[in-house]
């Protein structure tokens, strides 16, 4: 899901693929523990955007597809992330924390383009949708959520998001459970939205004020 705070985990769903019996578990350098950690970060309020990208193993029928314009083609993926974050001004870079393993994990790592919409509190539903588990597909969720085609990333957009950006990967990061990936931003609009953002904080999707 994000991912997001490592701690407040909104995470996209791992695929379903078989694993090894968990580890026994490690106290934590300094012996804070995972439940300790997870609490204390859970106080750090974020803000909520929904990353999305088009799978590229996941084409749709050819008769679907924008052959021929530069424009990716590819089934629509989306992961709801609360760890998302501002880099650098010049040149422009963002950064996502993803989990290890999840479905835009793998996505990502094969896929270099990307986009982020920034959700509004009137879009909680969305965010929800996108942070369940289980799923394998999110082709059903995108049917009912209005919105548009990047024209750099052919990722979907959310219309009504406060602003969106479209990204370009320009480095991975494997940072514990999570993969930081850092994309240069192509377009980045700001839609004149009378609107305050949706927030994530103890747990707990949040309205501000």
């Amino acid at each position: 899901m994000f991912t997001n705070n490592p701690a407040a985990d909104v995470t996209d769903p791992h695929t379903d693929r078989e694993t090894s019996p968990a580890p026994e578990k490690i106290p934590h350098a300094g012996g804070v523990s995972a439940d300790e950690f997870r609490a204390a970060l859970s106080r750090l309020a974020a803000g909520v955007v929904l990353i999305t990208a088009l799978d590229p193993e996941d084409d749709p029928a050819e008769d679907d597809l924008a052959a021929g314009d530069g424009v990716p083609v590819g089934e629509d993926a989306g992961m709801t992330a609360t760890a998302f974050m501002s880099v650098s001004l010049d040149p422009p870079l963002v950064m996502v924390s993803v989990r290890n393993d999840s479905r835009m994990d793998d996505i990502l790592e094969r896929q270099p383009l990307w986009a982020v919409s920034v959700l509004t509190e009137g879009q909680r539903n969305i965010a929800g949708q996108f942070a369940m588990k289980g799923r394998f597909s999110d082709r059903l969720l995108f049917a009912s959520v209005p919105h548009v085609r990047g024209e750099r990333t052919g990722a979907a957009l959310v219309k009504g998001a406060l602003a969106t950006m479209e990204c370009r990967t320009e480095q991975r990061v494997v940072a514990g459970d999570h993969t930081l990936t850092i994309g240069r931003v192509l377009t980045a609009h700001t839609p004149n939205i009378e609107s305050n953002p949706l927030t994530y904080f103890r747990g707990r999707y949040r309205k501000l004020g």
